[in-house]
């Protein structure tokens, strides 16, 4: 078994548990620093490491296929070698990005034909092939094709999307079980849809529950909706999903939304806001948000983040970053992406040893408050 539940929070269901993977062990709760081209923008793999002590990244499919493309991945021996990371890697399938960046995009049974964001040209993914790039890529957990559907959508539309992705996901399972190599067992995970409609989350979770996957996502949510839409949806996919396989909220999101979802038994988090955000100098702290680009920071020489765990936070000024934002100097960006990153993987890290000690609900309940603080 791949997943292992360690701590059960007695006032909500968050847990603690560990996830073993070719690259190693990660602890959960857990955030994932997105990586989408190879690179995690702003911030070294030393950086990631080191200061801000990520347990596992995200790669995007989509993008590595284009760009540098699977031959020059083979070449490389393989994400891992090719970016210098050793340790566990994710990468979602791309469909996502099939959808929102191909202008021609075609959706048939076999699978979606879409045009390149670079140069037009046409190509085409299917459940196997999707897995085949992601087998090329060598990453850890492996995320299948699915359709992800807009918000809104009407119900129609998303009972009939869920039902292409469940045969899809068939497809990916049997794919995957095909494999004979002798190369590191990647984890394969399936991918709960549905909307904003409770009964298609219900039942798309458990169509994915009876595939028997190495571990459940539900994606689909933090594209538009209201966050107690996402926050009811979440809770009702948990409540059909084994306690015994990790559970992966996909593209999600604000400390607040984090911390709210782990509190509904959620695993595992990829987002790219800590970092989007950092590059237009938002900090996120645990006293609140910190908007470097206010005049109120012009001359406050006081640390980035006296509460913070990374070298920066201590190293540099608030004036002086906001100056290095002010001035499109790229070294403010790198600042910030560290420190948020760094601010991300600890809130879950505090999360993980508040759930062992036992007092989740209050410590999550205070942080909430904190979090969303505008300082």
């Amino acid at each position: 078994m791949s997943f292992k539940l360690s701590h059960k929070d007695t006032q909500s269901g968050a847990r603690a548990g560990t996830v073993h993977t070719p690259h190693g062990v990660f602890e959960t709760p857990v955030f994932m620093p997105v990586g989408t081209i190879a690179s995690v923008k702003a911030v070294s793999q030393q950086d990631l490491v080191n200061d801000v002590k990520a347990q596992i990244i995200l790669g995007n499919t989509y993008h590595l296929y284009i760009r540098p493309g699977m031959d020059i991945m083979e070449k490389a021996g393989g994400l891992h070698k090719f970016m210098h990371f050793d340790g566990p890697i994710l990468t979602d399938s791309g469909g996502f990005q099939v959808y929102s960046l191909s202008p021609i995009r075609k959706i048939r049974e076999e699978g979606v034909e879409f045009t390149s964001y670079l140069d037009g040209s046409k190509h085409f993914f299917t459940p196997e092939s999707v897995l085949d790039i992601q087998r090329t890529i060598g990453s850890d957990i492996m995320m299948p094709l699915d359709e992800c559907t807009p918000y809104p959508a009407d119900y129609d539309y998303v009972k009939k999307s869920i039902a292409l992705t469940h045969r899809w996901l068939k497809r990916s399972a049997d794919h995957y079980r095909k494999r004979n190599d002798d190369l590191p067992k990647q984890l394969h995970f399936g991918i709960v849809q549905g909307g904003v409609y409770g009964d298609l989350r219900e039942e798309s979770a458990k169509a994915i529950v009876d595939m028997d996957l190495d571990g459940n996502a539900i994606g689909g949510l933090s594209v538009g909706e209201p966050a107690e839409e996402m926050y009811a949806m979440t809770e009702k996919v948990v409540a059909h999903l084994p306690e015994n396989k990790p559970r992966y909220l996909m593209g999600v999101g604000t400390p607040e939304n984090l911390l709210e979802s782990v509190a509904l038994g959620i695993d595992m988090f990829d987002c790219v806001m800590p970092t989007r955000n950092a590059r237009n100098g938002w900090l996120f702290t645990r006293n609140g948000i910190v908007n470097l680009m206010n005049g109120k920071w012009r001359d406050d020489f006081s640390p980035l983040d006296p509460d913070g765990t990374s070298y920066v936070d201590t190293f540099y000024s608030k004036a002086y970053v906001r100056h290095l934002h002010h001035s499109r100097e790229i070294l403010g960006p790198q600042i910030s992406s560290i420190h948020n990153l760094a601010f991300y993987v600890w809130l879950m890290q505090e999360a993980r040893k508040h759930i062992i000690e036992g007092d989740f609900a209050s410590w999550k309940k205070d942080m909430v408050k904190r979090v969303t603080n505008r300082l």
